[in-house]
Parts: C-alpha cells; structure tokens; sequence
C-alpha cells in the first residue's frame, strides 16, 4: 500500500516561512526509494534544525546503512521552527520526511538521535505533530516503534513515558538486528501486536524496553528498586560495540546540505572511545574501548567521500583525535595526496600534551590557516588533577608560542565552570592563564596582534561517570564566578583587549543536570514544559528557566522531590540511580574509586599505555583496545601536487 506525499499540502505554506529550502529535500546524495518495495520503514530524526541535524555524523551513517538494504527505506526528519508548526496545525500538515515528504506516522520506526537532553521537548512536539500518541502506553500495533538513540540514551529514564525503545552503543550493527526482527514479525502476520515485537527486541539484551521494568521508589524519594516485569526480558541491558570500524566506512556519500548548516564539511571518523580519563566526559567513559581506523581506511574514505560531496574541507573526527596512533602519518600523507587542490583539513580541538607544530602545519598546508583549539578545561592545576585533565601551564604556554612564533595569531581556549570542588580562585585562574598566553605570544611573534578567546561552559554531572554522584553547583553560583572572572580579564586593558570571552549563563546547565540524571518522574515536567510552549530549549533564545522552575515545581514537589534534589544533591554510595540497570560496560565500584580519587585530587593515567585499571569495559563487553600503528602508508592517487587544475584529484578515479 503506498503512501502518499504531503509536499502538495506542504508546498504552499513555505513562502510563509523562513528558511524553507530546509524543508524540501533533495540535497546530493539523499535518498528517496519506492514505498512499495520496502518490507521495512525507518525515519530517522535529529530532534533540532535541520542546519544543526543534517551534518550529524550518527544520524548519516544509519541513513545510508539502512537505505543499502534493498527492502529497506530510511528518510529523515528534523524539528519545524514554530512558524511552520504554526501552520502545519492550522492546515493539518503531520511530520514529515525531507525525502519523500512522508507522514512520520506511516513508518515502522521513528528513531531519534540524541546528541542533548535539551531535545526531548522537541521530540514530544514532533511526535504530535506526527499523531502517534504521546505516551507509550497508548500506541497501538499501528504506531511507529519510538527508538532513542544517542549518548543521552544511556540513561533515558527521563522519556520512558514517550519512547518504545532505547539502544546504548553504537547503531551500526544494532539498526540491522532490529530490521531483521521487525521484518519477521511482520512476515509472521504481527504475531501478539506491539507487545510480541517490543519483547522480541527485549530478548536481545541490547534493546532496553522502559515499559518492562517497574521502578520502586523509597520514603525518602530515592529508587528503592528496578526491576523486569515479565519474562524474556534480561535485568541488565547492555550497549553495542562496534568494534571493526574499517569494515564500517560510512558515510561514504555524505549528504550536502541545501540550506546554510552547523557544518559544511566531509567528516570521517578516525577513532572511537577514549581512555584518557577525563572525569567529566561522558562521551569518554561509554564509548570504550579505543577502536582505531585504520590509515588506508581513512584514505579511502576521504577519498570516496570528497568525490561524491565536492567539499573542500575534511574533518578528522573523534575525542581526541591526535591521539591516533598515526595520526602524524595520516595528516601528512592527505596534505601530500591533496597538494593543490585547496582540501584543507581540520581537528575538533586538541589535547595540548597530543600537539606538535608539525601537525598544525599539516593539516594547514593547503587549506586556510584558522584558530588553533585547546581545552585545558579548568584553571588551575588544582581542578585540573581533580577532572583528570593534566595539562600543565607551561606545556601549554610552551605549545601556543610554539603556534605563535609559527604564524598563528588566534588561540582558543575551553574551559568549565562549576566543577566538583571548585573555588572561586580555581575559575580566575583562567584570566591569568588567559593572560600568559597573551604574553607568550606577544613575545614568541613579536607582534601584538594576536588573539586569545576562552570559551566556558557551565559543568554537568552525567551518567556512567566519576562524577555521576557530584552535587551539581547552582546556577547562581556559576553565574557569580562567571562576572568575577569577566572583571579579571578586564582589569588589564592593555593585554585584556586581546582576550576574547564566551560564555552561557548557569540556567541552561543547571535543566541539563536536571535531565541527564533524572529518573522517569522528570519526564511529566517536560511533558508540562513542553505543553507550556517549550521548544528549542538548546537555543538560548528560545530557552526558559522560568518555564523549566516552574513545571518542576507544579510537577515534583507532590511527589516529594524537586529540581535542586536531582542537581544539586550529592548522592551517597548505596544509592540505587535511575541508570543502574543499563550497562556502559564500567564497572560501577571502578566509578566510585575514582570518584573518591578525585575528591583526593589524585590523578589516573591513559590504560591504552600503562597497565589495565580494570574499569570493566573489555571483559564485560568481549572486547578489547584496538590500537596501531599498522605501519601502512596511503597510496598515491593520480594527478596529485602537479598543479593540475583539477578542484578535487578523486574526481579523476
């Protein structure tokens, strides 16, 4: 049975709208097969902008994973800004695809990918405005399958209401093992209706179904137990774990978008995990072990990737991407390959003990030369054995009048605010640092216009870290140290003028903290928040902390609990947290060593070169650190550093 468009509904109210080439489709390389022929459905939605969704690497791979099944679709959604909601309502136009302009409603699986908790409120809208039931438990056999995916669905306890379905890990192993069971079940004649496929799904042990398992709360509001409901449903889930990433090498026709995007590059994904430790990353702790890309691997992919986009940027992507073992090798053999050619390439930001001026001239050589990033993370070498980020001051004056003497003249530094044990003294720490970067690169260039930015952003607890239990600092707090360290960086006009400061108020943060610890009694104030006008809460503009304290306090405090008890309380050892039975492959005790190791300001070094600390992630997933170097060298392809007049050499294979 085919399903028909709604772009003759849709057409008509773009004018009316900003930005509406985002919603039409048809980017390069996008996807649209017939409806008839595929025996399962999936839409997959970024719940944000399309200009901040479409360059998103997860959703992408699965995109063109699923559509290289031959009975299988997938198109993309994204969240409508509220004009165009405005009028989908007034005019009865549901959520729709990009691709095929199909109702939302009409697929097998809406997964949703979640980078941020600040999305859910947009999920409850899309969900709306698509007419599948809010709650899960009013879905009926003719309802998509709602999956939450992403790193915040490592503890999606605070949208169980709202979602079927969450999958921990990594998605491309995981998205065919749930195709092939939902396309038995159909064949099967939908055997027991929605109820038989969830629990299918359940057997798996790596798809947790939140309605399978009641959760007990104790007198004092804390979580007395979590428990299965039924059986055939395993007590812990587990997460995926991609371990063969070269057997993986997507996206290999990355999507280009219409519309002006977050990113405006062809990425590839070097690594995945992290071991260095950072207490605070929670992208570090789950996606362990290290899996490293091999160097033809990355080759092949830059190369295939280029001639399909035509983008003249390639970002190496991971957490800490000068970590690759060969990532010296990898740079120079792609500045080699795409000498003259103007493909730049790029790194997300830099560890300062991983940089060298070799790499940094590499990966300018036939691009522009841009800003170098680093992220110290926190000011004062105090704090920073407390996060496990041990970046010396003088390695990092050292490493930017190094960039200094060599011709950079921008520096950008990260930082947070708000970290477990902070002082004041540890957050001005920063201006002064800020400070001697301005010296040293003064004094290193001989020149005085040069430039440093410190960007700092408001610290929050997550799950499955060392840090899960921290008292998260209130916002006020952060807020009043923030002022303090502005007045810092302004006491000086004569070296003040050439530091720049970016930060975001506490607010934000501190309804993250809310969300990325909650449990599922969070999820009726985001329902409130949402039904109050909550959109867009990762946009600042359109962000309300008073709309968030509000519902929190209509919604929680009758049930004996309240914002400050989800964040700002430090939770005791014993304590059973929402996320417990979901299992990142950390060993909980591990977790809490550490914790106490930080509150001792102690450090722990990289497992991926001293002996194992038994953190649990290898035994208990069958895995194991996968590392080079290979020793492989990229081969040469033709034309290349000839001068030939060519935008892009891979056009010529």
């Amino acid at each position: 049975m085919s399903v028909e468009s709604v772009f003759p509904q849709l057409e008509p109210l773009l004018p009316r709208v900003s930005k509406p080439v985002q919603y039409v489709g048809g980017e390069l390389n996008a996807t649209v097969k017939p409806w008839e022929q595929a025996n399962v459905r999936w839409a997959l939605m970024y719940p944000d902008a399309y200009e901040v969704g479409l360059p998103n690497q997860g959703v992408m791979i699965l995109y063109e994973i699923l559509n290289e099944l031959p009975d299988v679709l997938a198109e993309r959604t994204y969240a409508v800004w509220s004009d165009l909601e405005k009028l989908m309502r007034e005019h009865g136009v549901p959520q729709f695809t990009v691709d095929g302009h199909r109702p939302v409603k009409a697929f097998d699986v809406l997964g949703v990918s979640f980078a941020t908790e600040l999305g859910y409120t947009n999920l409850l809208n899309a969900l709306d405005l698509a007419g599948i039931p809010l709650h899960a438990a009013d879905r009926t056999t003719d309802d998509p399958v709602v999956l939450a995916g992403g790193h915040a669905a490592f503890n999606p306890e605070p949208i169980a209401d709202f979602i079927d379905a969450a999958v921990l890990g990594d998605g491309e192993e995981a998205v065919g093992q749930i195709t092939d069971i939902i396309r038995a079940w159909k064949a099967d004649g939908r055997p027991g209706g929605r109820d038989e496929l969830l629990t299918r799904l359940a057997e798996t042990g790596t798809v947790y179904i939140p309605r399978f398992y009641d959760v007990a709360y104790a007198e004092d509001g804390r979580i007395a137990s979590v428990t299965p409901n039924r059986e055939r449903v395993p007590e812990v889930v587990a997460k995926r774990t991609t371990m063969d990433l070269d057997a993986w090498p997507y996206p290999k026709q990355p999507l280009v978008p219409l519309a002006e995007s977050v990113h405006e590059r062809m990425s590839v994904e070097i690594f995945r995990g992290c071991t260095r430790g950072c207490r605070f990353c929670q992208a570090g702790m789950i996606t362990r072990p290290v899996r490293e890309r091999s160097i033809d691997g990355i080759g092949a992919m830059v190369q295939q990737g280029l001639a399909a986009s035509g983008f003249e940027e390639v970002g190496l992507l991971s957490l800490s991407s000068a970590d690759h073992s060969e990532i010296g090798e990898i740079t120079k053999q792609l500045a080699d390959r795409y000498t003259g050619t103007n493909t730049g390439l790029s790194l997300p930001s830099t560890r300062v003990d991983a940089f060298n001026i070799d790499l940094a001239n590499e990966l300018s050589r036939n691009g522009r030369r841009s800003g170098l990033t680093f992220a110290p993370e926190g000011g004062s070498e105090r704090i920073r054995r407390v996060i496990n980020k041990m970046v010396s001051e003088e390695d990092l004056i050292k490493t930017v009048s190094t960039a200094y003497a060599n011709g950079w003249r921008q520096v950008k530094l990260y930082f947070m605010c708000g970290l477990p044990t902070e002082t004041d003294d540890d957050v001005l720490q920063i201006a002064e640092m800020a400070r001697n970067v301005i010296r040293a690169g003064r004094e290193a260039s001989g020149q005085k216009d040069i430039r440093c930015t410190i960007s700092i952003g408001g610290f929050v607890p997550k799950p499955h870290t060392p840090f899960q239990w921290a008292a998260q600092t209130d916002p006020d707090t952060v807020d009043a140290r923030l002022r303090k360290l502005r007045e810092a960086v302004n006491s000086d006009r004569r070296i003040g003028r050439s530091i720049g400061m970016r930060y975001h108020d506490g607010k934000p943060s501190h309804i993250e903290g809310l969300l990325s610890r909650g449990d599922r009694r969070v999820g009726r104030v985001i329902e409130r928040v949402w039904r109050d006008g909550g959109r867009f809460d990762g946009w600042s503009e359109h962000f309300s902390y008073e709309r968030w304290v509000a519902a929190c306090e209509s919604e929680l405090t009758p049930l004996g609990v309240s914002l400050a008890w989800y964040t700002t309380r430090e939770r005791t050892e014993d304590e059973v947290l929402p996320w417990d039975h979901l299992d990142s492959g950390l060993d909980k005790q591990w977790l809490w060593d550490d914790w106490q190791d930080a509150i001792d300001e102690r450090e722990q070094d990289d497992c991926r070169w001293t002996p194992c600390f038994d953190c649990g992630v290898c035994p208990a997933m069958g895995t194991d650190i996968e590392i080079g170097p290979t020793g492989r060298k990229l081969l040469p392809i033709s034309p290349v550093g000839q001068g030939t007049p060519v935008r892009n050499p891979a056009l010529t294979q």
